[in-house]
């Protein structure tokens, strides 16, 4: 399936509502300094697919919650997620995000987290702006997860090849942002708190497998593509889900051990590792994990109700294990 043929269609029942999402976060990229405007517009045009308000606007179109309340939450979200991109490439050092320069190589650092700053409080009161006192306590928890979950990494993760420290953190990392914008849209909408729960354990399934497909692509996809260099992660010592299985097959490869072990690794090292890693079927692994991730979000799906927002939640989910791949 074709990432353009999927992308249109599950986008298609909240089109409008999008680009309403849009204008909102337009809103923010005004009477400002002049140097936070220009780097607004330069974030929020930047690509993207808005996945995650199209998460939540689909969600909450499919259980009855109001659109302006959607539209509200939607918006949060994707501010949320753009600011912890700005914080991320900055601690990463990245110089590319979707293959275009990223902030943090044309401001100071200082600059950088002040404008990161920025777009949490403004998503913190956009979310506000849905009158939801249980929309802003998950905003909050996601955002805690998330710092906590950079925390971790940035401390205790370097070369720990345990498969629930894994999950922990690519929960933190992405799995907790696709659970708040299914459970934040639930609670918008005049529903049970099974549906609610529903909703909930979808979010999780299917952003976990979104993380896991990024953690292939680490691995698969073309520097120009992916906008960062292959296999970024196991470059700062952070093992994945290709490299666990890897491990599982090949646990004395020494090049693989030496990375591990924080002893000694160059370009030409990380470089055998990746193809062996390809060769291997650690990468066919790594998608059947995503894939089960997805049929588990689907079960949940399914108790859900039966109509159009439904059935593009379900072209959403074949889209994360299908794309770019």
């Amino acid at each position: 399936m074709s990432d353009s043929y999927v992308t249109v269609n599950f986008l298609d029942p909240v089109q409008d509502l999008l680009v309403r999402v849009e204008d909102q976060m337009q809103t923010l990229t005004s009477d400002h300094h002049p140097d936070l405007e220009v780097a607004l517009q330069h974030l929020f045009s930047s690509g993207g697919k808005r996945i995650r308000p199209a998460v939540a606007l689909l969600t909450g179109c499919m259980l009855g919650a109001k659109s302006e309340q959607l539209v509200k939450l939607a918006a949060a979200i994707e501010l949320l997620h753009t600011a912890t991109l700005v914080h991320d490439d900055l601690i990463d050092g990245a110089s590319l995000r979707r293959g275009i320069a990223t902030l943090n190589t044309q401001w100071s650092p200082a600059a950088t987290v002040l404008t990161g700053d920025f777009i949490f409080a403004r998503a913190a009161k956009m979310a506000a702006e849905t009158d939801s006192v249980e929309v802003m306590r998950i905003f909050a928890d996601t955002l805690a997860a998330i710092v906590n979950g950079e925390l971790v990494q940035m401390f205790s993760s370097q070369g720990v090849a345990e498969r629930e420290h894994y999950e922990k953190r690519i929960y933190a990392k992405t799995a907790s942002m696709f659970e708040l914008a299914t459970t934040a849209a639930a609670y918008l909408s005049p529903v049970n708190d099974n549906l609610v729960n529903n909703s909930r354990l979808f979010g999780y399934q299917i952003g976990m497998a979104f993380q896991i497909v990024d953690d292939v692509l680490d691995f698969t996809g073309e520097q120009q593509t992916v906008g960062k260099p292959v296999a970024s992660d196991l470059r700062q010592g952070l093992i994945t889900l290709p490299v666990l299985f890897y491990l599982e097959e090949y646990p004395d490869d020494p090049d693989l051990c030496s990375i591990i072990d924080g002893k000694y690794y160059s370009d030409v090292i990380i470089d055998r590792v990746v193809t062996s890693i390809q060769m291997s079927g650690a990468i066919q692994r790594s998608l059947e994990e995503a894939n089960r991730y997805v049929d588990r979000g689907a079960g949940y799906l399914e108790e859900l109700p039966d109509c159009q927002e439904r059935r593009a939640l379900e072209e959403l989910s074949a889209y994360i294990v299908g794309r770019n791949l």
